[in-house]
């Protein structure tokens, strides 16, 4: 099975087409990790496991989403995102983009 090419990366803005949230994606996975039992009961609109999911930041939430790419559109506001994990993640923001941290051994 050939896996697609992720259309997000870490440190882009995103809005959810669904839920209308906005958000920045921090972290991506291939195919899907999750578990069937996660699955069967919090992806209800079926989305395929074989494509691309993101971690999400949630604008103005405490929480982090977990999200298939046919979910997800870029938000073109420009604007940050307010989550108290951003530190955790990025550095800054920059031109409508966070910057993820430089990890150091």
């Amino acid at each position: 099975m050939a896996q697609s090419i992720a259309q997000f990366r870490p440190g882009q803005l995103i809005h959810h087409k669904l839920f209308d949230y906005r958000g920045v994606v921090f972290d991506v996975d291939p195919i899907f990790q999750g578990t069937d039992v996660w699955y069967e009961r919090m992806a209800q609109s079926k989305p395929p496991k074989e494509k691309p999911w993101y971690h999400v930041l949630v604008h103005d939430e405490a929480h982090v989403t977990y999200v298939a790419e046919q979910n997800l559109e870029l938000d073109h506001s420009m604007e940050p995102v307010r989550h108290k994990l951003l530190g955790a993640h990025f550095d800054r923001f920059e031109k409508g983009a966070y910057v993820l941290r430089r990890r150091t051994n």
